[in-house]
């Protein structure tokens, strides 16, 4: 697929846009890249190949710029990404994956009205990239507030098993979102002046936009911690309650552990051996109220 850079983005095909010096931007497969490149004579120092591409960057070549973007599935962050490779020429933008005809079908709908310039259309194509990213961001922010309202509830047994998972998703966003701004950073550059200069602001714009993203998965990860710090400090207290019950047991049981193993003896001249048994249920019914009475008066019980 080949498209102009004008209003709409219209469909053309490779004979007219040679014969043109309107800006085109090429939709091609892995494949194809050799055999455009060399129609264009466009020499790129590294070769497109998707399978290879897993950070955001941009880089400055001697006849063009050659970038690629690995983008996490908003239904998958930690599963395999969308795989991107793009050249930038001074006349041409080529790009060889699938995922860019919906992010092109978008921006056809967004802004049919609007005069295209290749600046503008990677504001537009990187604007929509990242479109839905706060849907995700607000979803990771509703179950962590979920999780927080179950802590006090005493129904959080699996927080832990349900905080891992978003952690790594986060961390995962926001080394995507720090590539995305070190990317526009070096585009905004303009090294090798492919752009033109009042552009240059859409690169900044998007470098701003990912560090506030950057910026909001940061106090998430922030939030998740406090989160995990909440279940943490009340399941030491329910320890806490258990080991202090099983303290007041044990001290109880500790003096009744006496009695039975001093009467437990073979005296002979004891005089509770006639009767005794009577006796020690008494006197360990009389400790046992008495450790009751000074655990309750200390409020332990």
């Amino acid at each position: 697929m080949i498209l102009l850079l004008d209003a709409q983005l219209p469909e053309t095909d490779l004979n007219a846009v040679l014969h043109t010096d309107q800006p085109a931007v090429f939709l091609i497969s892995e494949n194809e890249c050799p055999i455009l490149f060399e129609t264009l004579s466009l020499h790129v120092e590294t070769e497109p190949t998707l399978s290879g591409i897993y950070f955001c960057k941009a880089e400055s070549q001697q006849d063009c710029i050659y970038g690629t973007l690995a983008v996490p599935r908003i239904l998958d962050v930690l599963g395999k990404r969308y795989q991107i490779a793009f050249v930038i020429t001074e006349q041409y933008i080529i790009d060889n994956t699938e995922f860019t005809e919906r992010i092109i079908k978008q921006i056809r709908v967004k802004r049919a009205q609007q005069k295209m310039r290749r600046e503008r259309f990677l504001y537009y194509f990187l604007f929509e990239m990242m479109a839905r990213d706060s849907v995700l961001l607000e979803s990771f922010e509703n179950e962590l507030m979920e999780m927080e309202d179950e802590i006090p509830k005493g129904i959080s047994e699996n927080v832990q098993s349900r905080l891992q998972p978003i952690r790594k998703q986060l961390l995962t966003l926001r080394g995507y979102y720090d590539q995305i701004m070190d990317m526009a950073r070096e585009l905004e550059e303009n090294e090798d002046r492919y752009f033109a200069k009042k552009q240059l602001k859409y690169f900044n714009t998007i470098a701003d936009r990912a560090e506030r993203q950057k910026d909001r998965v940061s106090s998430l990860l922030e939030y998740a911690q406090q989160v995990r710090d909440a279940y943490q400090t009340m399941a030491d207290e329910r320890q806490n309650k258990n080991m202090q019950f099983l303290t007041v047991i044990s001290t109880i049981f500790f003096p009744l552990t006496l009695i039975t193993g001093w009467y437990g003896m073979n005296f002979e001249n004891m005089p509770e051996l006639k009767q005794g048994y009577p006796f020690v249920v008494m006197l360990s019914l009389v400790v046992v109220g008495i450790c009751i009475w000074i655990f309750k008066k200390k409020k332990i019980l």
